[in-house]
C-alpha cells in the first residue's frame, strides 16, 4: 500500500502517466515547475529559460514546451520580457448577468473600451436571432473585456435599433449594458447559451493581447425579454487562460 503524500483531490488518479508507463521529459520538468510556481506564489518571476534548463538538466527545447503547457493552463503569464505565476482564474457564472456583475463579485474591478458601435441592416441570419425584419436597424456593439486593467476578452452584442433607438447617444460604453436596459424599464426573461473552445482571428487576438494560439471560450447568448420574444444575440471570446466557468446543478426530478 502506498502511504505517500496524497495527491489533491481533484488530480486524476494517474496524472500524466500513459498506460504504456513512460512519462515524456517535457512533463517531468512540468511537474517540477509546478512546485516552483507553488514556492514563488502569485506574481513571482520565473528565472530565465537559461538558469532553468541548467536547473532541470533539460534541453531549452523540453523546457519551453513545458512552459508552454502552463502558459496555455493559465498557470503563467508573460510579462514584460520575463514570466511571472499567474493568480487565479476569474470564475464567471453562467447566469443571466452581466460581465460587470460576474467580475465584480470577485473583487475584480470589471471595465470595457469601446471598438465600435455601428448601424447595420440585419441580414438573414440576424433577423431571425433578434426576430425582426430582414434588412431592418440592429446595433453592433464591440467592445474589449477588462479586469483589472488586463484585457481578457472581446464581446459583441446585436440588438435591434427599435429597442433601445438612443443607444448610440445615452449608453456609456465603459459600463454595463444590462444595467442600462434596467434603468430604460426593459426586463431580460431567459436566454439560451452555448459554449466552445475556438482560437482567436488575428483581429481578435491583437484586440485581446493574446497570441493566436492561446484556446478561447467562445460563448454564444440568445436573449429572451419578459414576454419570450428575441431580445439580443451576444458573442463573447474569454481567454481560455484566465476564465473558468460555473454553473449550480440542481437534482434532477423524477416521474
Amino acid at each position: 500500500m502506498n502511504h505517500g503524500s496524497p495527491r489533491p483531490p481533484v488530480a486524476p488518479a494517474r496524472s500524466g502517466v500513459p498506460e504504456h508507463g513512460r512519462v515524456p521529459k517535457y512533463y517531468l520538468v512540468k511537474t517540477q515547475l509546478e512546485d516552483l510556481l507553488g514556492e514563488l506564489g502569485p506574481g513571482g518571476r520565473l528565472p530565465t529559460e537559461i538558469e532553468l534548463s541548467a536547473r532541470y538538466g533539460v534541453a531549452r527545447a523540453t523546457l519551453r514546451q513545458a512552459l508552454r503547457d502552463l502558459l496555455l493552463e493559465g498557470r503563467l503569464r508573460r510579462l514584460g520580457r520575463g514570466t511571472v505565476v499567474a493568480g487565479a482564474k476569474i470564475e464567471q457564472p453562467l447566469s443571466l448577468a452581466s460581465y460587470t456583475e460576474g467580475v465584480t463579485r470577485q473583487g475584480l474591478r470589471p471595465g470595457r473600451t469601446l471598438v465600435a458601435l455601428d448601424r447595420l441592416p440585419a441580414d438573414p441570419g440576424l433577423a431571425g436571432a433578434l426576430g425582426v425584419e430582414e434588412g431592418e436597424p440592429v446595433w453592433h456593439l464591440e467592445r474589449v473585456l477588462y479586469a483589472d486593467e488586463e484585457r481578457v476578452g472581446l464581446e459583441s452584442t446585436y440588438v435591434a435599433v427599435a429597442r433601445v433607438p438612443r443607444l448610440d447617444g445615452d449608453f456609456d460604453p465603459a459600463g454595463s449594458f444590462y444595467a442600462y436596459l434596467r434603468a430604460q424599464g426593459l426586463a431580460l426573461g431567459g436566454a439560451h447559451e452555448r459554449i466552445e473552445t475556438v482560437l482567436a482571428t488575428p483581429r481578435e487576438a491583437l484586440l485581446i493581447g493574446t497570441p493566436p494560439a492561446l484556446p478561447m471560450l467562445l460563448l454564444h447568448r440568445r436573449s429572451r425579454d419578459a414576454a419570450g420574444a428575441p431580445f439580443e444575440q451576444v458573442r463573447t471570446l474569454y481567454r481560455g487562460d484566465r476564465f473558468s466557468f460555473t454553473l449550480d446543478l440542481g437534482a434532477p426530478t423524477t416521474d
